[in-house]
């Protein structure tokens, strides 16, 4: 049995889809404050609770013999991170140390941390890689940051073998629009245009347009949401096999500026999308793209999603039918 921590949320119910259609059980435990019920199938136990409630951990630890855990539970908006740290910290950082914890407790090996490239902070060249020092700039960035400091740690000290996925631009949906990205407030760039598309919005605001790039806009990877469920499936695959702790970035390798995004999406959606131009916003690098090859080559990792195009359509089919 696999506990998916943040099971209900964007990242977090693809894998538990993706997860159950390969044959594994899973468990969830997520507060529901910006995961969604409705994003886990019926048949899947959720623990609505907090994940630095210990009293829950042990609750879900004797109910089911946990094997392994996956990590998605945390807070994600940089901004917020930077004027409330306390929360960022005491959620991203003090309550998984509470999971880890409960792990040694109960005896379970194998953990999967939903990192993020805002480890790396500003780059130093690109495509990033795994060597790529580690300065984030943040404390979103720096509360994942300390969760890998932490991991190796107690893989060292306690046996316990991880595997941290650093991930570029998670986008797009379940192709077949059962689930998708919900967010409020929205702050990714792709449902943001596409609601502007619907209507929704009345334009959607490029931040730079003077960075240099082919078109002055920023270019970032993006990747597809189903691509990341494949990799965290993959990576525990790979640790119950015998593999060593560490860990890999997950990305396409390809670059997309923000007009290419908005182009792509009125292709798509064969709607005009309104533009505004607007001032760089502080820390936004100009190019952040990552090198998967470590990957591609541990792991047999392959993004099956690797057209923007195709993305693109997925994220359109579930802005257009949403259930939640």
């Amino acid at each position: 049995m696999i506990l998916v921590t943040g099971g209900a949320g964007y990242i977090g119910s693809h894998y538990v889809q993706y997860a159950r259609e390969h044959g594994a059980e899973v468990v969830v435990l997520d507060n529901l404050v910006y995961g969604h019920r409705q994003a886990v199938p019926d048949d899947v136990p959720l623990y609505d609770g907090n994940m630095g409630d210990r009293a829950v951990l042990d609750a879900i630890f004797t109910a089911h013999k946990i094997d392994a855990v996956i990590h998605f539970a945390a807070y994600a908006y940089v901004g917020e991170s930077v004027t409330e740290p306390s929360k960022y910290y005491h959620n991203n950082t003090v309550a998984a140390l509470n999971v880890l914890d409960a792990m040694r407790d109960y005896g379970t090996k194998y953990f999967v941390f939903s990192s993020t490239c805002a480890t790396f902070g500003n780059p130093e060249y690109v495509p990033m890689d795994e060597a790529h020092p580690q300065n984030p700039i943040n404390p979103y960035g720096e509360s994942k940051f300390f969760v890998e400091k932490i991991l190796a740690a107690y893989s060292h000290a306690y046996d316990l073998n991880y595997t941290a996925l650093r991930y570029f631009n998670a986008c797009g949906a379940d192709p077949q629009g059962r689930i998708g990205e919900s967010h409020d407030p929205e702050t990714h760039l792709i449902p943001l245009i596409l609601q502007v598309a619907q209507g929704k919005r009345a334009t959607i605001n490029v931040f730079g347009t003077d960075y240099e790039t082919l078109d002055g806009t920023c270019v970032r990877d993006y990747i597809h949401i189903l691509d990341l469920a494949q990799a965290h499936s993959l990576a525990l695959d790979r640790m119950k096999s015998g593999g060593n702790s560490t860990a890999y970035n997950l990305g396409t390798e390809q670059g997309y500026s923000v007009r290419e995004v908005i182009n792509v999406c009125e292709k798509v959606t064969g709607k005009s999308i309104h533009v505004t131009e607007s001032p760089r916003r502080a820390g936004d690098p100009p190019r952040l793209v990552a090198s998967a090859a470590k990957a591609k080559s541990e792991l047999g990792w392959k993004p099956r999603f690797d057209s923007l195009n195709t993305i693109i359509e997925t994220a359109w089919n579930w802005e257009t039918n949403r259930r939640y």
